[in-house]
């Protein structure tokens, strides 16, 4: 308890260190914040183009939304892993970044890797009413579902801060992580239902049955992954324009609160050596 009062009483601290974050970001640049908007777009031309024109894939209609965009149905699943991809590698630089205020000044540790997913957080606001204007031109009925897709933002954003949190004291102690984590959020991606629909996996998994004899399947693996339930929730709510199934919701929000628990527990465990291992 006195660990968590410290951390309440760092507010201030915490929302300065946002403020620097998001003023310092696309400091001196000619787009500024576009940039934030560029390279979603930009992937999600290159995913359609690919996935869409060339390998055909074809996604089904939002139900009852009667939705039949590809890149609307992509751009409602990639905005979420885009931004739990940034969040985690902010969240994983910000103590090695910030190791000269470290060594200097106490102030308790968690707000740094907490700042760096809030100015994460800050652009992808932006990046969502840009895709929720997007699905209202082309005939979404969203209105009603933001409030509960607000919600789930934030559930995302405390499932990242979690993972961030872990391994902002992992890449203290081996500074291989930054480089380790791009190969598995790459690997991570294309195990995520983002440029392809799950139903996809779910027909070869009918085909080739229980895994070495077991009634195992391979979609049952497929669904541990935590980010298969973020991104349908986002999409049910976004392009299906309807209520999520319940089981989803309720997996999005375990996974949030166990890497949140997890990721400080272990944080506040390690804090008090960050200034020597820096």
């Amino acid at each position: 308890m006195s660990y968590i009062r410290e951390v309440l009483g760092a507010r201030e601290l915490l929302s300065n260190l946002v403020l620097r974050e998001v003023r310092g970001q696309y400091k001196r640049t000619i787009f500024g914040r576009l940039w934030s908007l560029i390279s979603p777009l930009a992937s999600m031309l290159v995913y359609t183009f690919v996935f869409s024109f060339v390998f055909k894939v074809q996604p089904a209609k939002g139900d009852p939304s009667g939705l039949d965009f590809y890149a609307v149905w992509l751009l409602c699943g990639l905005l979420p892993w885009t931004f739990f991809a940034n969040a985690v590698n902010a969240g994983m630089g910000s103590l090695v970044s910030n190791a000269g205020l470290i060594t200097k000044v106490y102030f308790p540790r968690l707000v740094l890797p907490v700042s760096s997913v809030f100015s994460v957080a800050y652009n992808w606001g932006f990046e969502m009413i840009i895709l929720v204007v997007a699905i209202l031109v082309v005939g979404g009925f969203v209105w009603p579902w933001l409030p509960f897709v607000i919600l789930m933002m934030v559930v995302l954003a405390v499932f990242a801060t979690g993972v961030g949190l872990l391994l902002s004291i992992a890449n203290v102690y081996f500074r291989d992580t930054q480089y380790l984590l791009g190969i598995i959020l790459q690997i991570w991606m294309y195990l995520t239902p983002i440029v392809y629909p799950v139903s996809l996996v779910a027909g070869q998994s009918d085909r080739i049955g229980g895994i070495f004899g077991t009634p195992i399947t391979i979609l049952d693996i497929y669904e541990l992954n935590p980010m298969l339930h973020f991104v349908g929730v986002f999409r049910t709510l976004l392009y299906d324009n309807t209520w999520p199934m319940l089981p989803d919701v309720i997996a999005c929000i375990v996974w949030a609160l166990v890497a949140l628990v997890g990721g400080a527990w272990v944080f506040s465990r390690k804090e008090k050596r960050l200034a020597e291992l820096l």
